[in-house]
């Protein structure tokens, strides 16, 4: 059941065209940069977009100006991410799954203590805030002990009523789509 909605919505988000992707992709970061726990937030943990994610590219840079930045670095031994600040787009190259990631000399492990919001990516998310992650675990492990606010970023189309979970599936607090923000309910 995972499987078939994991294929059919990368599929789908494959076929958006790029200009698509941008224009809702735009929508989303304004309302991204617009909400109370964004602006209030010093230390954010972006992933980076690709394959027709969510466009995160701009928005990180967008956020240099005020913001400290983390992002992941996938490890494929043992499917976790090492987070490490960036200062620059300059600073990130072309990495596992063919996604950026920092530069070796930038990977320097930072205290996930530190962090004031997580922006989650998603195949999939439901209401509550169960997400369909891309099949490996690597944001449930990381979500696993974070007492943090995470926000998951979609288009419209990556939104259900429910989704299937297991328990080690790790849900968002807020869903961001280019239609509405959703905040989750909790079980």
């Amino acid at each position: 059941m995972k499987e078939k909605l994991r294929k059919e919505i990368k599929e789908k988000r494959r076929k958006h065209s790029k200009e698509d992707n941008r224009k809702k992709s735009k929508e989303i970061k304004e309302r991204l940069f617009g909400l109370f726990e964004f602006k209030n937030a010093e230390t954010l943990l972006f992933y980076i977009s690709y394959d027709g994610e969510v466009f995160t590219h701009d928005m990180i840079k967008e956020s240099f100006k005020e913001k400290r930045i983390l992002v992941p670095t996938s490890n494929k031994k043992d499917f976790s991410l090492t987070i490490s600040e960036i200062k620059s787009w300059d600073d990130l190259e072309t990495g596992s799954y063919e996604i950026l990631e920092p530069k070796k000399e930038n990977i320097k492990p930072i205290d996930l203590e530190k962090v004031d919001l997580i922006i989650v990516p998603g195949v999939a998310f439901d209401t509550n805030g169960n997400r369909l992650g891309h099949g490996k675990g690597y944001y449930d492990r990381l979500l696993k002990n974070l007492n943090v606010i995470k926000i998951g970023l979609a288009f419209e189309f990556q939104i259900f009523e429910k989704i299937p979970v297991n328990k080690h599936d790790k849900a968002v607090d807020i869903i961001i789509t280019e239609k509405r923000i959703i905040k989750c309910k909790k079980k």
